[in-house]
């Protein structure tokens, strides 16, 4: 039988999961390869599935949720519904 390649498994963030404010609800999701002590991944999905990928990983997913509050502040959670052109933070 042929091999399929497997999708690497992933070990999620406890931090991970919806957040909502002023109405608006995101899924924050913060990731890494499963079994690894590789750096976080912070990924932002809105309800329309905008996707909102950060370039820069994180040591820690502590480092990558704070991230995620201070921009949220900063920009308003509304900020991650913008689809005219693919977020990077």
């Amino acid at each position: 039988m042929p091999k399929t390649p497997k999708e690497p498994k992933l070990e999620h963030s406890d931090f991970s999961g919806e957040f909502e404010d002023s109405g608006v609800t995101v899924l924050v999701d913060i990731f890494r390869p499963a079994g690894t002590n590789g750096d976080w991944t912070l990924e932002v999905i809105s309800q329309t599935e905008v996707v909102t990928v950060w370039e820069d990983k994180f040591a820690t997913d502590l480092e990558a949720w704070e991230e995620f509050l201070a921009t949220a502040e900063r920009d308003g959670v509304q900020s991650f519904l913008d689809e005219d052109e693919p977020q990077l933070h």
